[in-house]
């Protein structure tokens, strides 16, 4: 549909019940009023296990800024009618997001699925729904677009499911959240079993890739929520520190995977966080760190398995930039046990790319997975202050699914924070520890080593907390809230 023929209408907004903190535009942001009504209601997987063909959608950009123009995907089986309502992810008084706008209704047709290409990759041309200018007064943040069939009679139900980018901040923020969504790519299977791990070759084999150019199936590791379909992993693992940190008035923006390209993506800015699990990452964004931490940047890893794969980007097969990843190897040295089960699947893994624990001071270690307790180690450290904690007290169940471990104590000042072992079944115990420790220009990185970190920050309306490897973290703790805090307001101060 043409934009001449597009039907946008803004949301209204008014002055909610936040507390306002001092110089931030996110906290400004949220006193608009919010809603729960982003959340998909009626969701069906009907084609295989991971895809639903009734209304389903992607976009042109990983992110964007406002002003620049949003091409949006969508494929309707059978042809319906649609809208699009966007909303923008945050706290707003609890309900999690706030009304942009609409837009629609669009009309819907069904677009063709893609043969598997070179390096089994799935990549759709389809013809676009709409082509959106994101509004110049759009906040940064993570979008949601909700995508909704129009019935043709009263007796046929709606369908749903999400489309999802970022809006990148126009000016500098004090604290820049990227988004984890090369992982979310390697890991969907859309639309028959299609992922970065499929491969008859073996899970871990080189040489495969995955493309943007799609949309997100349901999601496939350690649970089943078809209610998040089409938002990747944010949701799942991420939604619960971008809702804590918006709620506590923190001044925050939002970036990509692939805006790490760019150093100017986290220019001026004191803190870069990665979250959840964010494994696959471009050589070129480990260098943008490992540069702007010689610069002063302060790093928060607070999340598992990350920066593990080497996963170069490259263009579309239309020249769009970084639309594909692709798995060429590994960043450091994997230290594998011929007995150990995983060694079958990592065997043609190899190193391509540095040590991570350059710029994390930890690194994935086998085994990956299990699940365990956060368990304190160092209690006279500021990190625990406000706490409580004593030496070998544990938040139970915060470490899993995936972790980090083997610290690097040549690193200047690192101490271990907390350390204990994680259990998957196998017969080689794992083990993760979580470190500190200080970059040249007396900046900070930390690194909690565990996916579920953010589980103890918040639960959000739609969240739910996640069971894997027989453990489970208990939701939204106060110690963990005060450690994250410490370590924020010790670097923003």
């Amino acid at each position: 549909m043409k934009a001449s023929r597009r039907k946008f209408i803004a949301a209204t907004s008014s002055i909610a019940g936040l507390a306002h903190t001092a110089n931030s535009q996110t906290a400004d942001e949220n006193l608009n009023e919010g809603t729960t009504d982003w959340q998909l209601t009626r969701v069906k997987v009907n084609e295989g296990k991971y895809r639903t063909s009734l209304i389903e959608g992607y976009v042109s950009h990983q992110s964007i800024l406002p002003g620049e123009t949003l091409s949006i995907y969508v494929s309707t089986k059978p042809e319906r009618k649609f809208h699009i309502d966007f909303y923008r992810m945050g706290y707003y008084s609890g309900t999690g997001g706030r009304l942009m706008g609409q837009l629609g209704p669009l009309d819907g047709k069904t677009q063709p699925t893609p043969d598997i290409g070179e390096k089994r990759i799935r990549e759709c041309r389809w013809d676009a729904a709409a082509e959106f200018t994101i509004p110049k007064d759009w906040p940064g943040g993570v979008y949601l677009g909700k995508l909704t069939t129009i019935p043709e009679s009263e007796s046929e139900p709606y369908w749903q499911s999400y489309i999802i980018f970022v809006v990148r901040s126009a000016t500098p923020s004090e604290i820049v959240f990227q988004v984890s969504d090369n992982t979310w790519q390697a890991y969907n299977r859309w639309p028959v079993n299609e992922s970065l791990y499929t491969n008859p070759d073996g899970a871990q084999a080189p040489g495969v890739a995955v493309s943007f150019e799609r949309p997100y199936g349901k999601y496939v590791q350690i649970t089943d929520n078809p209610l998040s379909i089409g938002s990747g992993e944010f949701l799942l693992w991420e939604f619960p520190l971008c809702y804590w940190l918006e709620k506590e008035g923190y001044d925050v923006s939002y970036v990509s995977n692939s805006d790490l390209l760019d150093e100017k993506a986290i220019a001026g800015s004191k803190v870069f966080l990665s979250v959840a699990h964010d494994e696959y990452w471009d050589i070129k964004q480990f260098r943008t760190i490992e540069t702007a931490i010689e610069n002063g940047l302060n790093v928060l890893w607070l999340g598992g398995n990350s920066v593990f794969i080497d996963s170069p980007f490259s263009p579309s097969s239309a020249g769009r930039a970084n639309r594909i990843i692709e798995r060429r190897g590994c960043y450091g040295e994997l230290r594998q046990d011929e007995s150990e089960s995983y060694s079958h699947i990592l065997g043609a893994l190899q190193s391509t790319a540095p040590d991570e624990r350059n710029i994390m001071g930890v690194r994935s270690v086998v085994p990956f997975n299990g699940g365990g307790d956060w368990t304190c180690r160092n209690p006279e450290h500021w990190i625990f202050s406000g706490t409580g904690m004593k030496d070998g007290e544990s938040i139970p169940g915060l470490v899993g699914w995936e972790h980090h471990g083997e610290p690097d104590m040549t690193l200047p000042g690192l101490e271990v924070l907390a350390d204990g072992k994680v259990w998957a079944g196998g017969t080689r115990e794992g083990r993760y520890t979580s470190v500190i420790f200080d970059g040249p220009k007396e900046n900070l990185i930390f690194n909690a080593s565990t996916i579920f970190w953010a589980q103890g920050l918040s639960s959000p309306p739609g969240h739910w907390v996640p069971y894997s490897h027989f453990s489970r973290p208990h939701g939204p703790d106060p110690r963990v809230q005060q450690i994250t805090k410490n370590v924020l307001d010790r670097i923003l101060r």
